[in-house]
């Protein structure tokens, strides 16, 4: 297991452990039961609470039909929460458990998607932005007939747009800093990118960021 998957996995388990300490604990219900109140935890965007009822689902009817529902229901709960590294714990369960030939085009699509919308602006987070470009390609030739691609394929457009970006901020820094080698090393790789010769609009960063980013 990545040690990425293994830190959400924690973060899980202590999130879970401390809402069921606040609520007064109930057992062997109904999966019903348990997916009724899933969903109007959800409902109340309460999703401590939520996550602990998937978990009693999920460990006493870890067979039911209902399982893959709650993954998915609260899996779109945490991305519109903003809450991506959970939500992308919910969708690797469910392409574990429940992936197939026809849906996992659409939940691989949901995970880049996450990635692609936690990552908040062109300088900050490399590995994250290196990943999803690797991710948004390994997906466009994988499922190339998918409906989901052209979306992966304009996330994979702005995703190289942040990374070309971001490129040119290093070979700026590499410059000022009198770090010729490497800011030549920058510079030609920008000269041999796709979008060298695009035109293309930077984009605007706030006065009070550029303290932090340039």
């Amino acid at each position: 297991m990545k040690i990425s998957h293994l830190l959400v996995a924690s973060a899980f388990i202590v999130l879970v452990s401390g809402c069921a300490s606040k609520t007064k604990e109930v057992f062997n219900m109904p999966a019903t039961y348990w997916y009724e109140q899933i969903a109007k935890e959800i409902k109340a965007q309460d999703l401590e609470k939520a996550d602990g009822f998937y978990t009693s689902l999920a460990s006493e009817h870890i067979a039911s039909p209902l399982l893959p529902e709650a993954m998915m229901m609260l899996a779109n709960a945490h991305m519109q929460e903003e809450e991506y590294l959970l939500a992308n714990f919910y969708l690797d369960e469910y392409l574990k458990r429940y992936g197939s030939r026809e849906n996992a085009d659409h939940v691989r699509y949901l995970k880049l998607k996450a990635n692609y919308e936690a990552f908040p602006n062109p300088n900050r987070n490399q590995q994250l932005l290196l990943d999803t470009i690797k991710q948004a390609k390994e997906f466009i030739v994988r499922y190339p007939n998918s409906k989901f691609r052209p979306l992966a394929e304009t996330i994979l457009v702005r995703m190289e747009l942040g990374e070309y970006f971001l490129d040119q901020n290093i070979k700026d820094l590499y410059a000022r800093t009198d770090k010729a080698d490497a800011a030549q090393k920058y510079d030609e790789k920008l000269k041999n990118s796709p979008l060298e010769k695009a035109n293309i609009i930077e984009p605007h960063i706030p006065w009070y960021r550029t303290l932090f980013e340039k």
